[in-house]
Parts: structure tokens; sequence; C-alpha cells
């Protein structure tokens, strides 16, 4: 910080001095040569003053909440990919944390787990108690504490998270709250003024203001969002905070920041609204989201290849392979094909396929434009379903029926319950608390719960919420299928 002083206050003096010159520049100026310089002196001011944040600020700052989470992580003592811990081993050294460790009251890790607390930022989204905030902030949450500005603080449950988007929605028993206005990220513009909420450091409801940077950035690795850029000020725990266009209405969702040391640099990423919101609508409803797949593998094109195929511009999504079985192979699409619509929507990238077919339901019948043999031409596909939706049943708090169960799943692909010939079931990714006291183990399927079927995450989080503290699961393990009795409390 004391490195980029000095240059600021340079600058100011560089442009002072550059002032006075121009001023001093022509001594004897003649009365015709102000003449001249006259219609420029009258053109009409366009600079402006600074926006007031502080009517902004107390209209939507009791809309925002304080996130605090307690998750169970690997210890340092007892993680067997840590180099010390291979160390200690070769030399036989007993060490807590380590099988045939001394266990020690007192010292975190016993087991090779430990807890880990963080905090994070969200917004109330409707006044019975659904908070918006992202999914990194509750990922692998045991506990998640919502805190209003008015100190109340409540358990919440995680309604549902999606990796993809990073976004997450959590419930809260309470009534009548503050809520957020919405806004439309496609209506904001380049250099327009926001500002954001949230708890950097866990400071609660601190306000930082910038403007738009850039719309519609693609990042690395991401596929469904189309990132807006700002200079606002973000920091650890400002994720999951709202972003605030001058009319008090959310636009964003802050979520990311580019930093080669950590800390903010001047360039930060929220999730458009529109984007997050359609992801809470299908969370609030399913307990997951519902993507549509088309089933190929997609690249840019430049100009060169643009040319190639006779296109005027390098617009579209160019297919490279089509999966077998897909709907993209059982509508006859074909490696070379040019994606360059859906249902009316442009696909003027290729990062714009994922999202457009991402945001639509299985099963639904799409009008693809497509550019073949240089002539355009419209196909139908009916969307399949993705396989890579995932239980995450460990966060919400103790009112979470998932959360007690410990369990994180995925459903089986159509190629899984083919070979095990069953309609469904879930497989275990991960297992911990009262599911792996019951002997459930990672790779085992669950087929049912109390002898009713367990086809898919929706399916089993309804189930969950039914049994009680007492239930019966049946899982396939192997060749052979076990009932497991699983008692929460």
């Amino acid at each position: 910080m004391n490195r980029i002083t000095p240059r600021l206050t340079a600058l100011a003096g560089a442009t002072g001095l550059a002032l006075v010159a121009w001023l001093n520049l022509s001594p004897g100026l003649t009365e015709a040569h102000a003449t001249v310089a006259a219609p420029v002196a009258a053109m009409p001011a366009t600079r402006q003053t600074l926006p007031d944040f502080a009517e902004l600020v107390s209209r939507v700052g009791p809309a925002v909440v304080n996130i605090s989470v307690v998750q169970q992580v690997a210890s340092p003592m007892g993680n067997p990919e840590d180099p010390f811990y291979d160390f200690l081993r070769r030399f036989g050294v007993p060490v807590p944390g380590m099988p045939g460790g001394p266990n020690i009251p007192g010292v975190p890790g016993q087991g090779g787990r430990q807890i880990a607390r963080g905090v994070g930022s969200g917004f109330i989204v409707s006044a019975d108690g659904y908070v918006l905030t992202n999914a990194h902030v509750v990922d692998d949450a045991t506990e998640v504490t919502v805190r209003l500005t008015d100190k109340r603080e409540f358990k919440a449950k995680v309604e549902g998270v999606d990796k993809r988007t990073d976004v997450a929605l959590l419930k809260i028993d309470a009534k009548d709250l503050p809520t957020v206005r919405i806004g439309d990220p496609e209506a904001t513009r380049v250099g327009e003024w926001v500002v954001a909420v949230g708890s950097p450091f866990g400071f609660d409801n601190t306000v930082t203001a910038g403007i738009i940077s850039a719309k519609a950035r693609r990042l690395p690795d991401e596929t469904y969002v189309p990132f807006i850029q700002t200079d606002v000020a973000i920091n650890p725990g400002n994720s999951g905070g709202p972003l605030f266009n001058l009319d008090g209405e959310v636009v964003g969702i802050n979520s990311q920041i580019y930093s080669r040391s950590g800390g903010f640099m001047g360039i930060s990423f929220a999730i458009p609204i529109d984007v997050a919101m359609k992801v809470k609508d299908q969370l609030q409803a399913y307990g997951v989201v519902r993507r549509g797949r088309l089933g190929v593998i997609i690249q840019g094109l430049d100009k060169e290849l643009a040319d190639s195929f006779g296109l005027d511009d390098p617009k579209g999504a160019l297919v490279s392979s089509v999966e077998p079985g897909s709907a993209a192979a059982k509508a006859k699409l074909q490696p070379g094909d040019v994606i360059l619509g859906v249902n009316g929507d442009r696909v003027a990238d290729s990062a714009d396929l994922p999202r457009i077919i991402g945001e639509l339901p299985p099963g639904t019948t799409i009008r693809l434009e497509i550019w073949r043999d240089k002539k355009a031409r419209n196909i139908e596909a009916t969307l399949g379903g993705q396989d890579s939706e995932r239980l995450q049943a460990r966060g919400g708090g103790q009112h979470n029926a998932g959360g007690k169960l410990g369990l994180s799943a995925r459903p089986l692909s159509t190629a899984e319950a083919e070979q095990l010939k069953v309609p469904g079931g879930l497989v275990v990714e991960d297992v911990d608390g009262p599911a792996a006291r019951a002997g459930i183990q990672k790779g085992d399927v669950v087929l049912a719960l109390n002898n009713t079927p367990v086809k898919d995450v929706a399916g089993f989080r309804k189930l969950l919420e039914q049994a009680g503290d007492r239930f019966a699961l049946l899982v396939q393990r192997g060749d052979g299928r076990l009932y497991l009795g699983v008692r929460l409390k």
C-alpha cells in the first residue's frame, strides 16, 4: 500500500504541472485566438458528482446476512497424503491421528479429521427465510449459522448447492424478514456504479463500491456463468454477498477475485442474478439443479475455420465429436456441424451453448439451427439428463435430515443402472457421521429406504425427511445386497 501512494501522488503532481505549462504556453495570445477557443469552453459539462451511497445502504443493508460455517477437514497429522505423515510412519513414530498413535484428549485431528470454521455472506430473497449465497461458502459444512443485522442468529438448512454455478440456497426458520429487490443484469452497462455489501474477514455489513468493468466474462473451466467483472473491493468473507446497482437492486452475487497475492487486486467477479435465480428456483423445488444434456464436444471458431466452413463470421459452436447414444446422436448431429442457435437464441460463442442447454430441463425438445455443407438447416433434439447431479447431505445443521445422515452421493448413470439391472439408485461418494456408524461405505449403491425405492436425489431427500430418526437402507455392495439399520440420534 505504501508503494502505491507515492505513485498516485506523482501522477497528481504531473497533471498539475502540465496544466500550469499549458496556461503559460502563449503569453501573447490574441483576442482572435480567444474567440476560437470560446466554443470549447461553452460545451455542456458532462462531469457528474459522485453518488451518495448512504441512502441505498440504509435501505438494502438489513437484507444482507453474515454466514458462519463449521466444517470437518482432514487433519495434517492424520492425512496419509501429507509428507510429514509418511516421514513419521517410516520411522515408526506414534502420532495422534495416525493408526496406532496415542489418543490425546483435546488434540484436534483424532481419526484424521479436525474442525474448521469459516465465514461468508448472503442475502435474503424471500420474507419466509430463503437466503442465497455461494456454494463454496457452505460446501461440506456440518453446521451453518445465519446472523442478521439485528443480531438474531438462526441455524440454517442447506436446501441445495450447485457447484457448477457456485450458488447455494439456505432456509432459516423466520418470518417477515427484510428482502432484496432483484434487478436485471442485462440492463447494466459497463462503467456503471455498483455497490457490494458483505462480511470481509468477518466484518459484518461492510460496504465497498466501484464500477462494472466488463460483462459476460468467461473464466477458465467456467461454462455456465457469464460473469460480471467489477473493480469493487472483494475479500475473503465477501463471497455470497450481493452486488447492487444504484437503484438498490441486486444484479449479482460476489463470487471470485483475480489475485496473485490472495488479496484484492482490482478485479472481482459476480454471478449474474438472473443465472442465480434460475438455480434458486430449481434448488427450492427439487434440492438439485436438473440440466439438459446434448452430448457433444465442441470448440470455438476462428476466422480461418469459419472461412473453411463457408461462414461469413466466426460465430457458433463447432461440433468436434458426438457421444454415441446421446441426444445429439439421436438427432443425427455430425462432427463438423456448427451450432448457430437454440430455439431462436443465438450462439455467438462456443461458450454460450453449455449455458443455453444447461438452463433447459431434461426431456425438453429443442430446435437447433446448424450449419452443414455450407447451408443452414434446422433439426430437433430431445435433451437427455446430466449424470453429475450430487447429493451433498452433510450441510445444513441439526434441522437437515441429510446433514444428520452424513452422506454424499450421486445418481447412478444410465449405463450403471443397466449393469446392475436396477431402475435407479445413489452411488455413495463420501460418508461420515451416522451413515458411517451404520456401516455404509464409499462405493455402496443405495437402492431403497424402508423398502421404498430410491431413484434420484430429490426423492431420497423427501424419504429422509419422512423417515424419522431410525430407518433401514438397502444397499448393493459388489455383487450382494444387504440392509443396514441407521440411527440418527
